[in-house]
């Protein structure tokens, strides 16, 4: 077996932690001599997006193939997969690497596609959430999660960010029948140094996509129930897209706080984390999710949500844990608020956070999990 590994990514949305993860997994493995290329959606993702992608290009031997993939199962779906099965065949992948729902089914259904024409692929699968945050109980949770347990038969090994996720997984899908391992994301070095907050900055910080999975109604919400009970307009500002960011523009407005939110495009977070004095993660799901490692990484005070894998990062008696309550988050913010400098000492420090959650942790673990796939 050759060292260089021929290693393609294949997921549907280009943004937010997917996005990321596969950024921080690409930079590794290419400076480890492997081969690697991005197979993703074209319809999503903006100008940030784009920039991130014209600055990993040239990296890339296996290079970037962008084609539209749809979210949820339609007519569309038969197009795109044919598109998509074209497009790897044709990069002649040692490793498929699929990530979340849709990015999951083509990897591992192309990948045994190209085994029967008797190309040796290795078919790995991160959910990062995906597909696990259906309500088992429901008739479309119940197709997705049974979906799941079929595709195992077509999976070397499964890659879980979170044990929560994995947890998850056996609940509503079952124990995998298949090699399963837990990595955690992981941060480069220069993450972990702090970040100096502005001198004009705000009191608090959304960073996100702006849908309601991601909380930030939540956020709105309690700013408004947070500036009451401070006895002073808070400030804040909120940085990120979504087709649900009117919403979020007209809710500010209709509760008085136009003035008080400032809302930005998205941006890299550690330009983000400058613009407040304490950032908020008021997320009602998650799996592992990068902004909480980059902020705390970058020094900074937050309150973040007791969802997904959340809890593994502070620890499940952590101060800085709430539930996706407005209220709760509210009264949180105001005890923060009154003493920012005590608030910060309850935060993880950074060496251990370096142990536990480096990108050349997650990076070679993952590698060596793609070599067991491949002696399989």
């Amino acid at each position: 077996m050759a060292a260089n590994l021929r290693i393609v990514h294949c997921f549907r949305s280009p943004v937010g932690g997917i996005f990321r993860h596969v950024r921080d997994l690409t930079e590794a493995q290419v400076a480890a001599g492997h081969s690697v290329g991005i197979v993703c959606d074209s319809t999503t993702g903006g100008g940030y997006e784009e920039w991130l992608f014209e600055a990993m290009k040239d990296s890339l031997a296996l290079g970037i193939h962008r084609t539209p993939m749809q979210r949820h199962v339609g007519p569309g779906d038969l197009a795109s997969a044919w598109r998509t099965y074209r497009i790897i065949k044709e990069l002649r992948p040692d490793v498929l690497h699929g990530h979340g729902a849709k990015g999951g089914a083509y990897a591992r259904l192309f990948g045994s596609l190209l085994r029967v024409s008797r190309s040796r692929v290795a078919r790995l699968y991160s959910p990062h959430g995906g597909s696990l945050h259906y309500d088992e109980t429901t008739v479309t949770g119940k197709l997705f999660f049974g979906l799941e347990y079929s595709m195992a038969r077509f999976t070397d090994c499964l890659l879980f960010v979170s044990e929560y996720e994995r947890r998850t997984y056996r609940r509503k899908v079952g124990e995998p029948p298949i090699p399963n391992r837990l990595v955690y994301n992981g941060l480069r070095a220069a993450e972990f140094e702090p970040v100096t907050t502005a001198a004009d900055a705000a009191d608090l910080l959304y960073i996100g996509m702006m849908r309601d999975l991601k909380g930030p109604d939540i956020f709105i919400d309690a700013l408004a129930l947070a500036s009451v009970a401070m006895g002073r307009p808070l400030s804040a500002v909120m940085v990120g897209d979504g087709d649900d960011l009117p919403r979020y523009h007209a809710r500010a407005e209709r509760l008085g706080l136009k003035n008080s939110i400032r809302f930005l495009p998205p941006m890299p977070a550690r330009e983000a984390f400058a613009l407040a004095q304490l950032i908020v993660v008021p997320s009602r799901a998650e799996a592992m999710p990068y902004i909480v490692l980059e902020a705390l990484a970058a020094g900074m005070p937050m309150i973040a949500t007791a969802v997904g894998g959340i809890p593994e990062i502070f620890g499940e008696s952590s101060p800085a844990l709430i539930r996706p309550d407005p209220n709760q988050l509210a009264d949180k913010i105001v005890m923060a608020l009154k003493d920012l400098d005590a608030y910060r000492q309850a935060m993880p420090q950074a060496d251990e956070l370096k142990a536990r959650f480096g990108a050349d942790v997650m990076a070679a673990e993952i590698e060596s999990a793609y070599f067991g796939a491949l002696k399989k």
